[in-house]
């Protein structure tokens, strides 16, 4: 795959983000469809290789974390991108509402539960990021959640920020590297998209009244995910942000960032020790006699 700056995409710690000064398109990294689809292709089957490496080191775990505004592509980005993986090696969770019995607990624990092996890759669609942004936006979320009233003040956003990064610190000091991508889609965009799902029968099902009706906080979550992004974007466990109008060239930055991630790790085959030899060599004798 043509390299790409994937740097040019990261969130540096300490920067403050401006959703609305970044770009939700920038020019195509391919020329034809037809190029589209060999570059995708070439990142496929570079991943496929890393992940065959990955499995077999099984030194470190990776975490991709997706978090978008409806309708952004995370779903396809996943299933593209992702598509030359071994599924014995790969994990993907969707978190929805919570349940009764994940409200019991703290607000990291239902994802924690899901997190990948040493030699696996996890891919979270939508994850605790979620009790940042939409609870933030929807504020009355947290009366569900039955927190002491002590702790619902001016400090309860700072405070869950803070939970997240020492979350993901410990996580990257035992093996787990973290790549969180926001699909930064603009609110045409989503508008055309929504209006192609009424259009196209096989995707009538993708849409709600209630996501229509999510557009009215649509600054508010642009806020949110600015200063989510703004607080937890870390140089070991960076925030990527993905022009995500062109659903194409969004997935040919996934894939870029996945692989180069990947490469920045310290992987190798194991290499057999001397009585491993020893037993192969006897095996290829009674093979070939």
């Amino acid at each position: 795959m043509t390299r790409l700056d994937v740097e040019a995409f990261r969130v540096a710690a300490g920067t403050r983000v401006d959703l609305g000064a970044t770009p939700t398109r920038i020019e195509p990294l391919y020329e034809s469809k037809k190029q589209y689809k060999k570059l995708l292709k070439q990142g496929v089957k570079e991943l496929k290789a890393l992940q065959r490496l990955h499995y077999a080191s099984n030194r470190y775990a990776l975490l991709l974390i997706f978090q978008a505004m409806d309708a952004a592509g995370k779903d396809g980005a996943i299933r593209h991108v992702m598509s030359g993986i071994n599924p014995q090696g790969c994990q993907v969770f969707s978190f929805k509402q919570p349940s009764a019995t994940e409200l019991d607990h703290d607000f990291l624990w239902r994802t924690t539960r899901s997190l990948p092996e040493r030699g696996r890759i996890g891919i979270f669609n939508r994850s605790y990021y979620e009790e940042v942004l939409v609870v933030r936006v929807h504020r009355e979320i947290l009366d569900d959640q039955r927190l002491p009233d002590v702790l619902l003040d001016e400090n309860v956003w700072p405070g869950r920020y803070r939970s997240i990064v020492d979350l993901e610190s410990h996580l990257h000091r035992n093996g787990t590297r973290i790549v969180k991508f926001f699909l930064h889609l603009s609110k045409d965009e989503q508008r055309k998209r929504f209006l192609d799902r009424i259009d196209q029968p096989d995707k009538n099902w993708k849409l709600t009244a209630g996501d229509v009706e999510e557009r009215e906080f649509w600054d508010g979550y642009m806020t949110a995910y600015a200063e989510c992004m703004s607080a937890t974007s870390t140089s070991d466990t960076p925030w990527y942000i993905v022009p995500a109008d062109d659903k194409k060239n969004a997935r040919l930055i996934i894939s870029a960032i996945v692989i180069e991630t990947f490469k920045d790790l310290d992987m190798a085959y194991p290499k057999p020790s001397p009585q491993r030899v020893r037993e192969l060599r006897s095996i290829r004798e009674k093979l070939t006699t």
